[in-house]
């Protein structure tokens, strides 16, 4: 990335941090924004700026990105609070998420007949996990019951990081099947991406306690000044990734462990948790824009370049029977009404870590045609998301408010007025 890309991302969040709430209200997300300020000044045909997606840098900044959003999410779950309504999100992770898998591995494989079955595995898990940014408006909208946006909230947070060995595994296996060799030294074949998942398990677990516990000392004896937790949170969630990563593990899992562990072991009397992690989540918040421009610059143009009417049935088919006949399957005996499910099922948005994952599969599969078809795939679902999910935020979560009190439903939890946390 030169100077004058850098120089053009920062302004650009900039502007947006001023017209943030003017934008949200014209339902125009900060994804929209970044998206197509990427495709516009970044594009390889014509674009001013320079963004090349090979570049080991760009990865990295998206690789850190992901890293740290997995750490804050995880750590934002308070699993002693989950408990007592963890029915929901249990059956969406659980049941739903591993379906959604399967079933647009399936349609990926019968679309594509060049696609082997890793590669098929890899594009299905790539696209399962849902990103709650992309619907702010639906989780943060008080009128809605707390016990659905706690549900969508705790979903998007860890769907990603249960996703994550499915996607390493299966693109390990796929650079395998396709004879690609991997420049950036990764793991070319299962058993190699089986260890960097151990690696990264073992990692997590041992830096996420640790921290928690020593945070926790260092803030009941007074060791601590003011904000330098924040500076411990985001020191471990960092150290996680990068320790995972120098010892050839796998630091997604690190991050997202870590955050778990994290959470678990720190004294909450002590230490608060949901404040110290906001400098790791912000940090990460900010770093998701620029991916969000490498996004518009490097990915929007080889859907472009890749689109058919396949392209296009396999995108829709992913945001829509993808996503909500396992929702449904998944709820099945909750009790919820119609509405409810497809109002669950139709708020799983496509995002960050899609985009993420389609930028590893360039970087260890290579460019060839079958690898830009799958990629293709994963962008414009992505695209075709943020679109589609960011305009229908407001408009659907009103409608939803309002078919629900005119019905008084008995079957969703008694609305809230507090906002949505994990």
């Amino acid at each position: 990335m030169t100077e004058g890309t850098f120089a053009v991302l920062a302004l650009l969040v900039l502007a947006w941090a001023v017209t943030s709430d003017l934008l949200a209200r014209l339902n125009i997300t900060g994804p929209f924004v970044f998206a197509v300020a990427g495709y516009v000044l970044g594009n390889p045909d014509w674009g001013p700026l320079s963004v090349d997606v090979e570049t080991p840098s760009i990865h990295r900044i998206a690789e850190l990105t992901l890293a740290l959003l997995l750490f804050s999410d995880a750590a934002r779950v308070n699993f002693s609070r989950l408990k007592r309504d963890a029915r929901l999100p249990g059956r969406l992770l659980g049941v739903g998420l591993p379906l959604s898998v399967v079933l647009g591995s399936l349609l990926a494989a019968w679309f594509y007949d060049d696609f082997t079955w890793a590669l098929a595995g890899f594009v299905g898990a790539a696209l399962a996990p849902t990103d709650a940014a992309l619907s702010a408006q639906v989780i943060n909208d008080r009128r809605i019951p707390m016990r659905l946006r706690r549900t969508l909230n705790v979903e998007s947070g860890l769907n990603d990081g249960i996703v994550t060995p499915v996607v390493t595994f299966t693109l390990a296996v796929a650079a395998g099947q396709l004879g690609t060799a991997n420049p950036y030294g990764g793991s070319n074949h299962g058993g190699g991406a089986l260890l960097e998942l151990a690696v990264g398990l073992i990692v997590g677990l041992a830096i996420g306690p640790a921290s928690a516990r020593l945070m926790t000392v260092g803030s009941r004896r007074h060791w601590m000044t003011t904000g330098a937790g924040l500076l411990g949170t985001l020191a471990a969630a960092l150290s996680s990734f990068a320790l995972a990563a120098t010892l050839g593990g796998n630091g997604f899992i690190a991050a997202f462990v870590a955050g778990i562990a994290f959470r678990a072991a720190v004294d909450e009397n002590v230490v608060d948790a949901d404040h110290a992690v906001e400098l790791p989540e912000l940090l990460g918040e900010v770093l998701a824009l620029a991916v969000w421009f490498l996004f518009g610059a490097a990915l929007v143009p080889i859907a472009v370049h890749n689109f058919d009417l396949t392209l296009l049935a396999y995108a829709v088919l992913s945001l829509t029977v993808v996503r909500m006949v396992p929702v449904a399957l998944s709820l099945l005996g909750t009790g919820l009404d119609r509405n409810t499910v497809l109002f669950v099922g139709w708020f799983g948005p496509r995002g960050l870590a899609s985009v993420v994952f389609a930028l590893l599969a360039v970087e260890q599969l290579g460019e060839t045609p079958v690898v830009e078809h799958a990629v293709a795939v994963i962008a414009l679902t992505v695209l075709l998301s943020v679109v589609l999910h960011g305009v229908t935020a407001g408009p659907f979560g009103s409608r939803y408010v309002h078919v629900e009190q005119a019905g008084d439903d008995p079957g969703t939890a008694p609305r809230s007025r507090r906002s949505a946390h994990h």
